[in-house]
């Protein structure tokens, strides 16, 4: 199993971090290797579907664990992401961002320049 995991501190209170993060249509903003997040339905909970497309091809996952402000987890037979939230301050967030493969190797995988520009759009 791969593993990559980031942190990143941004001066938005939780609240907003945490909408803004799982939001599909907000997914292609920050994450370059996305174009396209759709949701089976919305407000989120465990069980819904989450659909990313990167040109033709489209990957499915599913909501394992969702907690408002506190964790958001897609997984699918291969591969798991999981958010936590952590209020540092009232204006401020942790996040961090864990990405995994259960076989193989980790590709179109997150680096810290990602958050850097999710940080860059929320803040602004």
């Amino acid at each position: 199993m791969q593993e990559k995991k980031f942190k990143i501190t941004i001066k938005k209170p939780i609240d907003e971090v945490f909408t803004f993060t799982t939001n599909p249509k907000n997914t292609h903003l920050w994450v370059p290797f996305v174009d396209e997040e759709v949701a089976n339905e919305f407000p989120l909970k465990l069980g819904t579907i989450y659909k990313s497309r990167r040109k033709d091809h489209w990957n499915e996952s599913r909501v394992t664990e969702y907690k408002i402000n506190n964790v958001f987890k897609l997984e699918n037979k291969t591969f798991l992401v999981k958010y936590t939230y952590k209020k540092i301050k009232n204006n401020q967030t942790e996040l961090t961002y864990l990405e995994s493969v259960k076989q193989g190797k980790l590709t179109n995988s997150f680096t810290q320049d990602v958050l850097e520009k999710l940080k860059l759009i929320i803040e602004t």
